[in-house]
C-alpha cells in the first residue's frame, strides 16, 4: 500500500471517484485561487503542486543534468539507477533495474488497494547533442521566456522524455503530500534504448516479474506533452514501426575502390566506395526522395479505412495548417499537397528516411581525398500491416537483386507499427478528461512517430498502449530542446496543470467501465 504523509489526513477513495477532479472553471487551463483554496481534493493537489514547484522543476533539471545516450554508451549505468530513484520517491515500491542484453530497464508497482490498474511507460535515455548548436548549455536547463508560449526550461531531453514524466511524478509527490492515496495502481517500466529503437524492450516487458504485472493493466500510455498553440491535441489510436539501420559501403566489401583514404587524384582512375552507397540509395525511393521504392514495399501496407479517412479530415479541419507549417519550419507540403492530403500521407504511408550520411572528411575547408567507405544512417517507419521482419528482410532482397550485395546493412533498432481501438477503455478514459478540461482533442489515426507501443498491444502483453498528456515542449532531437514550465498562452498548460491532466487520467480511468 502507498504510504502518505501523517500531517495531512487520507481522503476516501470512493468519494474521489464518485466526482471528477476538475472544477469547470479550470477549463481556460488556469488555476484560479478559489481553486486552490477550495476544500476539495484537487484543491489540496493544486495546492501541493505550487508549494513544491521549485522542487519539481530541481528534480527536473537534476535528470536533464544526468544524460543517458545509448548510441554512445554513456551514464547508461548511473541513468538505470536515477530512474529507479525517481521511481522510489515518488511512491513506487519493489523497484528494480532489470538486466536485459543490452542497456537495463527499470520496472517498479504501486499497489493501492484499488479495482484497476494502469500502466506507465517511460524511458531514461536521451538522444546525443553537440554543445555548439545549443544558445544555452544542454544539461544545465535554463529557463528562458519563449515568445508565445511563457517560461521555458531548455535541455536536452526536456520534452523527449524528461519533461512529461518529471511532470507525471510531481503528481505523485503532490498527491503523497496531500494525503491522498491514487485511485488505481501502477506498474512501471522504464528502458534505456529508446532512442537507439529498443533492441531490447521484448525482454523486459516479458521478464517473468514485469510480464504479470502489465497484464493486469487496463492499458499503458508514455506521458506526452505536445499541445499546440491553440491548446489542441491528438488522441493517437496506434503509432508507426520503426527499423533503424546504417548501409555501409567500403572499398574493403565491394573489391573495388580504396580500402581507406586515398589521394583524389586517383579518382580518375579508382571507384569510389561514397558514389556507390550514393547509387545504392537512390534505387530506395522515387526519384524526388519521397515514396519508397523497395521491392515489393507496399505489399502488406493496409489502405486508410474510411474511419480513418474520416478522422483525419475532422483533424485537418480543427488545425491551424500555418500554425503547424510555423512550428515545424516548413513552407511547403510534398508535392504541395493540400493540408488534409498532407497530413493523410502522414498516418498512411511507410517511410525510408536519411537521418545521416557520414563520408571522408568533414571539418573545416577541403581534404582532398577518395574516401574508403561511407555510411548512411536511416530509419524506416512503418504502417500496418508491414513488420520489422519483412521490411528487414525486403531491404536486404532489394539490395541484393539490384546489385549491391556489397553494401552492408546493419539495422541497430525498431518494432512493429501498433494499433489501440477507438473504444478501449484507455481511449475513452482520455477523451473524457480532455473534453472535462476544456482541450480540443482530435482523434488521428496513428503517430507519425514512433514508440515501442507494438511491445504492449502485441502477444504475450496484449494491452491498449497509447500517448496522453497537456502542456507544451518542441525541439526533440534537435538544438534547443525546451519544455514549457509556466505557460502564458491560455490555451496551453504549465507544469503544475499537466500534472492535474496525468491525476485526472487515473480518475477518469477507475470510473470507465
Amino acid at each position: 500500500m502507498n504510504t502518505t504523509t501523517a500531517t495531512t489526513p487520507s481522503l476516501d477513495r470512493r468519494r474521489l471517484l464518485g466526482a471528477s477532479l476538475m472544477l469547470p472553471a479550470l477549463g481556460a487551463l488556469g488555476l484560479p485561487a478559489r481553486a486552490l483554496a477550495a476544500d476539495t481534493p484537487q484543491g489540496a493537489i493544486l495546492r501541493q503542486l505550487e508549494a513544491g514547484r521549485e522542487t519539481d522543476i530541481a528534480r527536473l533539471r537534476e535528470w536533464i543534468a544526468l544524460p543517458s545516450i545509448a548510441a554512445e554508451n554513456r551514464n547508461m549505468p548511473e541513468g538505470a539507477q536515477m530512474m529507479a530513484r525517481l521511481a522510489r520517491e515518488a511512491g513506487f515500491e519493489s523497484v528494480e533495474v532489470v538486466p536485459t542484453d543490452g542497456f537495463p530497464g527499470v520496472f517498479g508497482v504501486m499497489d493501492n488497494g484499488a479495482e484497476t490498474t494502469l500502466g506507465l511507460y517511460f524511458m531514461y535515455d536521451v538522444k546525443q547533442f553537440d554543445p555548439a548548436e545549443w544558445s544555452s548549455p544542454p544539461l544545465e536547463g535554463h529557463i528562458i521566456a519563449k515568445p508565445g508560449w511563457g517560461q521555458a526550461l531548455v535541455g536536452r531531453g526536456a520534452i523527449n522524455q524528461k519533461g512529461p514524466q518529471a511532470t507525471l511524478l510531481a503528481g505523485l509527490h503532490a498527491m503523497r503530500r496531500a494525503g491522498i492515496t491514487p485511485p488505481v495502481n501502477l506498474v512501471l517500466v522504464a528502458e534505456g534504448e529508446e532512442e537507439i529503437g529498443s533492441p531490447h524492450f521484448k525482454q523486459l516487458a516479458t521478464h517473468p516479474k514485469v510480464l504479470p504485472a502489465l497484464k493486469k493493466c487496463a492499458g499503458i500510455f508514455i506521458p506526452a506533452c505536445w499541445q499546440g498553440p491553440d491548446g489542441e491535441v491528438s488522441i493517437n489510436l496506434g503509432a508507426k514501426g520503426v527499423v533503424e539501420l546504417e548501409l555501409i559501403a567500403s572499398g574493403e566489401a565491394w573489391g573495388r575502390g580504396p580500402v581507406g583514404d586515398i589521394h583524389s587524384s586517383n579518382k580518375a582512375s579508382v571507384d569510389s566506395p561514397v558514389w556507390r552507397l550514393v547509387q545504392a540509395l537512390q534505387t530506395l525511393v522515387t526519384p524526388d526522395g519521397n515514396t519508397a521504392a523497395i521491392d515489393g514495399w507496399f505489399e502488406n501496407v493496409r489502405p486508410l479505412t474510411a474511419r480513418e479517412k474520416e478522422l483525419i479530415a475532422i483533424s485537418a479541419a480543427n488545425t491551424d495548417e500555418a500554425k503547424v507549417k510555423a512550428m515545424m519550419g516548413v513552407t511547403h507540403w510534398i508535392d504541395d499537397l493540400p493540408f488534409e492530403a498532407a497530413i493523410a500521407r502522414q498516418a498512411s504511408q511507410p517511410t525510408v528516411n536519411i537521418e545521416g550520411l557520414v563520408a571522408g572528411y568533414t571539418g573545416p575547408g577541403g581534404k582532398t581525398i577518395l574516401p574508403g567507405r561511407a555510411t548512411a544512417k536511416l530509419d524506416l517507419r512503418l504502417v500496418p500491416n508491414q513488420t520489422r521482419a519483412e521490411a528487414e528482410r525486403k531491404l536486404r532482397a532489394h539490395l541484393d537483386a539490384h546489385g549491391f550485395p556489397d553494401v552492408e546493412m546493419k539495422v541497430t533498432g525498431g518494432y512493429d507499427p501498433t494499433e489501440v481501438a477507438e473504444d478501449a477503455r484507455l481511449i475513452r478514459a482520455q477523451k473524457e478528461v480532455y473534453a472535462a478540461m476544456g482541450v480540443k482533442a482530435n482523434l488521428f489515426p496513428r503517430l507519425a512517430g514512433s514508440w515501442p507501443g507494438a511491445v504492449f498491444t502485441a502477444p504475450p502483453v496484449s494491452i491498449p498502449a497509447t500517448q496522453f498528456g497537456i502542456g507544451h515542449g518542441s525541439g526533440a532531437h534537435a538544438p534547443d530542446e525546451y519544455f514549457v514550465i509556466d505557460s502564458t498562452n491560455p490555451k496551453v498548460a504549465g507544469m503544475s496543470r499537466a500534472s492535474l491532466g496525468f491525476i485526472e487520467l487515473m480518475y477518469q480511468l477507475a470510473r470507465t467501465t
